[in-house]
């Protein structure tokens, strides 16, 4: 996954940080965790740490292997985006991906476009270094990336008749 284990930390450090993740109300708390769940079963988490009103990253996972690569993080994108800027005072986001996660880079790229490739020598969270796409999602893309979400679900699937 490209995670630097140096800065994962021991299990006490990782609860730790989910810990102070924990949404407190206040708006100046400079991470916040949010569940994913799915029928009352936890099944992923995204985490937004904040910065400054303009250097925000987010981070999210799906934790049960089975619903990887199942149109999830898709279905969820918009909503999620939607809850960081409703529930913290930023103006803007920056998604910075590993070049080589094909998944999570296929499903951004249906919302928002790549503004910068480069190498980081020290990325947000518990990445090690690499070469990384950074995409740029501000207060104002909410209203196009759901617009853009309700295209994606008229979409027929691959797999589909076609017939009624």
């Amino acid at each position: 996954m490209g995670i630097d284990r140096q800065r994962l930390g021991s299990g006490q450090d990782i609860r730790g940080r989910f810990v102070d993740a924990i949404r407190t109300g206040d708006p100046g708390q400079c991470t916040i965790s949010l569940a994913i769940t799915l029928d009352e079963r936890l099944v992923g988490y995204t985490l937004l740490n904040r910065y400054s009103e303009d250097v925000n990253y987010s981070h999210w996972h799906i934790v049960e292997p089975d619903l990887r690569g199942k149109g999830l993080s898709t279905a969820l994108y918009p909503y999620r985006i939607k809850a960081y800027f409703d529930l913290a005072p930023i103006s803007q986001l920056i998604h910075q991906t590993r070049t080589r996660n094909v998944g999570v880079n296929r499903m951004l790229d249906k919302f928002i476009p790549v503004s910068e490739t480069k190498y980081i020598d020290k990325p947000d969270g518990v990445a090690g270094p690499g070469e990384f796409h950074l995409r740029l999602v501000k207060r104002s893309d909410i209203p196009k990336i759901f617009a853009r979400a309700a295209e994606l679900s008229t979409i027929p699937s691959a797999n589909s008749s076609g017939t009624a």
